[in-house]
């Protein structure tokens, strides 16, 4: 599922070719893509209808297209949605869901295409801070300027939880997942099942900035594309795979101290960690 720099380089490219502009018209191609929205596809188009986009947004791995001042368009991608800005016509993907067209028909239409169809789009009332009211309950981004530091290692140390499950965890930080928690502990040199209460202050501080670091540099190569299902509005995809330090370097020399990498099954997924450089716990 795309993380945090993945859904910001969506975000950006939205902004460039999608804000401002006037919705003339949307077509629903396939029922479980507006299944969120639970007032059904012909509510969904004909609220869109004649409504002028604002700059996108994000929070976490959350994007939306605000819609006026009480109304925005929440896109959740799941694991294979993409939102690709395409010259009007262009022969259909096989695998469109959505298209949304606008007045100024030159500059293209915007399409929503899902292969495995777990993601979506649905219109939401806006609440707190301009935020959609179904996520008001995700917390900032550590990229976000008014994010917390303090209170996100006050939180650590009350949920009393192993440090990949808290970085998972969107209601204590947002935007993080599986790949960028595995760089950003390689990075600290800390465990995955490390206790939470064992985080000192500076220790938190330290983790949260090498993900920042992490996720910056992900950002200025496009995010992280390990197939074709993840690509930003013009099709192109990402490389941040190429630098990655943890995430599927199985077996690989660890690029600190030469260890071989090692992988665990966790939580239906896995994690990658150097043995030496990030001992488990006790």
């Amino acid at each position: 599922m795309p993380e945090l720099p993945e859904v910001e380089v969506v975000r950006r490219g939205l902004d460039r070719w999608v804000s401002g502009r006037v919705v003339a018209a949307a077509e629903v191609l396939h029922p479980r893509a507006v299944r969120r929205h639970v007032a059904g596809a012909v509510d969904f188009t004909d609220r869109l209808r004649g409504v002028r986009v604002a700059p996108a947004r994000r929070r976490g791995k959350y994007l939306w297209l605000p819609l006026g001042e009480d109304l925005a368009l929440l896109a959740h991608l799941g694991m294979s949605g993409q939102l690709l800005v395409q010259p009007g016509g262009t022969p259909d993907e096989k695998h469109l869901r959505v298209r949304v067209t606008f007045d100024d028909v030159a500059r293209g239409e915007l399409r929503f295409v899902d292969q495995r169809t777990f993601g979506g789009l649905s219109l939401h009332a806006v609440g707190r801070d301009g935020v959609p009211d179904v996520i008001g309950h995700i917390a900032r981004d550590p990229l976000d300027p008014l994010f917390d530091e303090d209170a996100f290692h006050a939180a650590l140390l009350r949920r009393r939880t192993t440090v990949k499950r808290a970085l998972l965890d969107q209601s204590l930080i947002s935007g993080v997942g599986n790949i960028y928690a595995d760089e950003a502990l390689w990075r600290t040199r800390l465990h995955y099942e490390l206790p939470t209460a064992g985080l000192t202050r500076p220790r938190t501080a330290e983790l949260v900035s090498h993900i920042r670091e992490v996720m910056n540099a992900a950002l200025a190569v496009g995010g992280t594309s390990f197939d074709s299902l993840y690509v930003n509005v013009n099709g192109e995809s990402g490389y941040f795979d190429r630098s990655l330090d943890a995430y599927g370097r199985e077996d690989q020399p660890c690029r600190r101290c030469g260890t071989p990498m090692r992988r665990r099954p966790w939580m239906n997924r896995s994690s990658y960690f150097c043995p030496r450089c990030q001992p488990p716990p006790g």
